[in-house]
């Protein structure tokens, strides 16, 4: 892999891991669309896993004050389950079934009738969302719209979403490398540097976004928010239907 190449991607990292800071939302999403154009899909699955679990770490430390851990403890429940379910199979995908299961899953989690609409404090609804979101995240390398949507749909503020989701997704990311890098066997295909420069490119992402989320208002975040969701998810079902077509 060629060093111009490794420096784009970095680049990339950096400005994901930026997104994310403010929002808690979104980078994730946009990492894994660049990495499954320019390497194969279990490779950008264990690249992906690498570069959330140390950019969700970095926003996890920043702001561990504001984590509801029994969020955490409930939803990673899920994900267990989840994992131990899909690893009797252990499906990969093709490119378009992932990006199309990504585009959809946040406009599916509107349809939900009004007394089922996600709350993340509610105990059956972040244990049901660990084993929606880690089903996804083996699907499509994020669990991104759907697990977006979810904490919106609470009274959490801001600082609680981000801080909360940032340790979910970090053990999220954590059980979809030991899926990828170990039981599908995409370890040996990453490059080491290239993963070191990940985690570097997370940090200076986060600790760039930190002065802005501080800047936001509640309103101001919850409306960008949800456009951000609603945008990228739309852009990844377009992007699944063209490769689906045109493969």
């Amino acid at each position: 892999m060629t060093l111009p190449f490794m420096l784009m991607l970095w680049l990339v990292m950096i400005a994901t891991s930026l997104l994310s800071g403010i929002f808690g939302m979104a980078g994730g999403l946009v990492l894994v669309g660049v990495l499954l154009l320019v390497l194969p899909l279990p490779a950008a699955m264990a690249l992906h896993a690498v570069t959330q679990i140390a950019s969700n770490a970095w926003r996890a430390a920043f702001l561990l004050g504001h984590v509801r851990w029994r969020i955490v403890g409930l939803y990673s429940l899920g994900c267990l389950v989840a994992l131990g379910l899909w690893s009797l199979v252990l499906f990969v995908p093709p490119k378009p079934l992932a990006l199309i299961a990504l585009g959809l899953s946040p406009f599916l989690l509107r349809l939900l009738p009004a007394g089922a609409k996600a709350d993340p404090e509610r105990p059956s609804h972040a244990l049901g969302s660990g084993m929606a979101s880690m089903s996804l995240m083996l699907l499509t390398g994020v669990a991104g719209p759907l697990l977006d949507a979810f904490f919106l749909g609470g009274r959490l503020d801001r600082h609680g979403i981000v801080a909360t989701k940032a340790v979910c997704q970090v053990q999220g990311h954590a059980l979809k490398l030991l899926y990828f890098g170990g039981l599908i066997g995409a370890a040996e295909a990453l490059d080491p540097v290239l993963a070191g420069g990940a985690v570097l490119a997370s940090l200076l992402g986060t600790l760039a976004a930190r002065p802005l989320l501080a800047a936001l208002t509640e309103q101001q975040y919850r409306r960008w928010a949800g456009r951000l969701v609603a945008g990228i998810a739309a852009f990844y079902l377009a992007q699944g239907g063209w490769l689906l077509v045109f493969p």
